[in-house]
């Protein structure tokens, strides 16, 4: 008897062990198919995670990794290879292990996984991948209705059908507006633009009825995978995390921006892999640089920048406020470096939340409150290097500002009125320029205000004595790329060009136009 009893014991402590751990073998996918055959070798030298601690798999490709009940193991793709991705184009680099599935909520989350493989394997490609390489990102597409998700398809993918040479896209949160059964519909639009498609987590994509933070992601985890990852494209590291802290540690209402340990310890561990030379992208929702409030735990930025220390390239991107700013994070900040650490928020898809004048398309105009169009990025990278430049929907390339200038002006006479440029990619470090007739390039001075154009906008809701279609816009907020230029009246009388030329970051040169007429007042007889 006591030997029949010590042999059940020993069968349970056996499967007890098979599920603590977690063991397979990283491959090259020779014929795409998703399952390791007999003549695919092993890669050696490619991390594995599962969520917080992270290792290289061996000479011949095999990973061993502990596992608990709820776990998401990953694979970090290495450079110079691509990821398998399903007919959503959505990248397949995890598995997910939730034998028990997703606890009830609202919306459905993981189904039962049951019992894990014996070896569970990650099939890599091979390819011939480049250092110099372009990455789409969205901000925010965030519809909250079925109707909201069309103006998304066709204000935004549609022009993006068959885009050429970009290696990924990745969204940048808030993929709906609260209702996930639109996950779906997303996913589908998205799929249209033909590319390996990432994304992350934001505030508007959680399981409100979730008690603790862990468990707020279950159903973005069943459509997306993990909401925590990272991999590798040429010399650039990224990183994505999701920075949501829900319910609020402080008070258990709404959320807040922040970091787990767990996450901050994911990072730590995966970058011991990442040359020191090499550019870390890190991405995540809401923006660690509190443009408004304290929207974000000082504490977890103080310690991610910890981490980053001794990496000398870094970019970070967000969304999430529904305008588009670069911040650039000092000492002062709790950055360690002598070079401040560039932080991008992304302007939207969505732009302010679908609202404004409706075009000849029937799709909201959705200006945001900064006076940046809706939109979206692309970064183009080169080794470890970076330039952004941003797409406005539905317009040309070279629509990089918008300027206002009064109408006319009266010959001679003083005026308050400027000559203003919204720069949308812009920030405090770009030079601008404007000159009148073609005369002497003179620098326009930054300044932090409304949007004259945007303010314009907007109060035609105010004061057109009929309505209009669509739903009115925000009121305007301070932008954070406007600069100004004073209106020369001493000018004849007449019509008089106005040049503009921005040059940003990068040393990239947009140019614009416009003109003001400078007049007498009529003579009443």
């Amino acid at each position: 008897m006591n030997k029949v009893i010590t042999a059940v014991a020993l069968i349970v402590s056996i499967n007890a062990m098979a599920q603590n751990e977690v063991k397979g073998i990283v491959f090259n996918d020779l014929n795409n198919n998703g399952k390791k055959d007999r003549k695919e070798n092993g890669i050696a030298g490619v991390s594995v995670t599962n969520g917080v601690e992270v290792v290289l798999t061996d000479k011949e490709g095999k990973y061993e990794l502990p596992l608990d009940s709820d776990a998401i193991i990953s694979v970090i793709k290495p450079s110079g290879y691509k990821i398998i991705t399903n007919d959503d184009n959505l990248a397949q680099f995890f598995y997910i292990h939730k034998p028990k599935g997703s606890p009830a909520s609202e919306f459905k989350g993981v189904s039962p996984t049951g019992k894990l493989p014996k070896s569970l394997n990650f099939g890599l490609i091979k390819t011939a991948e480049t250092d110099d390489f372009t990455a789409l990102v969205f901000g925010d597409p965030q519809p909250y209705t079925i109707e909201e998700v069309d103006f998304f398809a066709k204000g935004i993918v549609d022009e993006l059908i068959g885009v050429k040479d970009i290696a990924f896209g990745l969204s940048m949160g808030d993929l709906v507006g609260n209702d996930l059964s639109l996950f779906n519909p997303y996913i589908k639009a998205v799929q249209k633009i033909g590319v390996p498609w990432y994304n992350l987590l934001g505030n508007h994509d959680l399981n409100f009825d979730a008690t603790s933070d862990k468990l707020a992601d279950e159903t973005y985890e069943a459509h997306f995978g993990p909401s925590n990852y990272a991999f590798n494209h040429g010399k650039v590291h990224f990183i994505v995390l999701d920075d949501v802290l829900y319910p609020d540690p402080r008070d258990s209402k709404g959320y807040w921006g922040g970091f787990t340990e767990d996450q901050l310890t994911f990072v730590k561990n995966d970058l011991k892999f990442v040359p020191k030379d090499h550019l870390i992208v890190l991405a995540f929702h809401i923006p660690i640089s509190e443009p408004d409030g304290d929207s974000f735990e000082d504490e977890s930025r103080n310690k991610l920048f910890n981490l980053l220390r001794e990496y000398p390239n870094t970019l970070s991107l967000s969304a999430h406020t529904h305008i588009q700013r670069q911040d650039f994070l000092s000492k002062e900040d709790g950055w360690q470096q002598e070079k401040p650490h560039h932080h991008y928020n992304v302007g939207t898809t969505s732009g302010d939340w679908y609202s404004g004048k409706l075009d000849d398309k029937g799709i909201p105009t959705s200006t945001m409150r900064d006076g940046t169009p809706k939109g979206y990025a692309f970064i183009h990278f080169k080794g470890n290097t970076y330039n952004v430049k941003y797409k406005v929907a539905g317009k040309s390339e070279d629509y990089q500002m918008e300027v206002f200038a009064p109408k006319v002006v009266e010959k001679d006479k003083r005026t308050k009125a400027g000559i203003y440029v919204n720069f949308f990619i812009g920030s405090e470090k770009d030079t601008l320029e404007y000159r009148i007739d073609g005369g002497e390039w003179k620098k326009m001075h930054y300044v932090e205000d409304y949007d004259p154009s945007y303010a314009s906008m907007v109060y035609q809701w105010d004061l057109s004595e009929e309505l209009i279609s669509g739903r009115r816009s925000s009121n305007p907020i301070d932008c954070k790329h406007l600069w100004r230029g004073r209106v020369d009246t001493s000018l004849g009388i007449g019509t008089h060009e106005v040049e503009i030329k921005a040059t940003d970051m990068y040393d990239n040169v947009y140019t614009e136009k416009t003109s003001y007429t400078i007049a007498v007042p009529s003579v009443k007889k």
